[in-house]
């Protein structure tokens, strides 16, 4: 028997990325899980098939959780098709890299709106259907290091994220009391899509590994295992908290 079984998990992002590698182990571990995606309708379908394949229930639904309607709509959803809703996983995100003194107003809004406005409104849509139901719930938000540690040329990516942080800690203590947990992980450099720029430029590349006293980057299955445990019934007494995995980035920079 699975740890998440005759349990439902929405992922957001769920078509590439650390958000594939969480609903294809969520699904192996029993639950029912609803693979959003915004753009890449091709990449979220071979989720379903791998799913399917590997003999878990899923469905595909596409949202831009940006924008306001579809991200409140998407926990509804999710209730429609399984029932219910027990786990959370914000995960969509996106990064749009400038110096500080030329990013525009539309960037500032592109990664803000998907980044911690559409994790505030999926969050706020999800425990809404927790408490309807009486659910034992689980949010998780796909954090960064860069919740804590400053990014050079990142900055709207970085007050998203310093965002959902206190986001978290404080909607933690008004859910407590319907039995729904609240947590981040802060992954460092993982191997995913959105840092492939790094990892195809040899000096950015030897530059970052050269950071992290593990010297390699994370793969998105481990950051999955970790939101398997913040899911499951082991984590239960667990709320209020950010998990880093960032093969020691964090305490090489002395940001923690």
């Amino acid at each position: 028997m699975g740890l998440l079984e005759r349990k439902v998990a929405l992922v957001t992002g769920a078509d590439s990325g650390i958000g594939r590698a969480i609903a294809l182990l969520f699904a192996r571990e029993g639950a029912s899980v609803v693979v959003n995606y915004a753009h890449n309708e091709q990449k979220a379908n071979e989720v379903r098939s791998m799913i399917e394949q590997q003999g878990g229930t899923c469905f595909v639904q596409q949202a831009d959780i940006s924008q306001y309607q579809q991200a409140q709509g998407l926990a509804q959803r999710a209730v429609e098709q399984f029932g219910r809703l027990d786990i959370l996983v914000n995960n969509a995100g996106m990064e749009i890299h400038s110096p500080f003194l030329d990013v525009t107003e539309e960037q500032f809004d592109r990664v803000v709106d998907t980044n911690l406005k559409g994790a505030f409104f999926c969050a706020q849509a999800a425990a809404r259907e927790m408490v309807k139901q009486n659910i034992r719930g689980q949010i998780i938000n796909i954090s960064s290091v860069h919740e804590d540690l400053p990014m050079p040329e990142n900055v709207p990516y970085c007050c998203a994220k310093g965002g959902m942080r206190m986001m978290m800690r404080t909607i933690c203590l008004e859910l407590a009391k319907h039995n729904i947990t609240v947590n981040n992980i802060a992954p460092g450099a993982i191997d995913t899509p959105i840092d492939a720029d790094v990892k195809s430029d040899p000096n950015k590349y030897k530059a970052l590994i050269d950071e992290i006293p593990l010297h390699r980057m994370g793969q998105p299955e481990e950051v999955a295992h970790l939101a398997l445990y913040l899911a499951s019934g082991a984590a239960e007494y667990v709320t209020g908290s950010t998990f880093v995995i960032d093969g020691g980035l964090m305490r090489n920079t002395g940001a923690l």
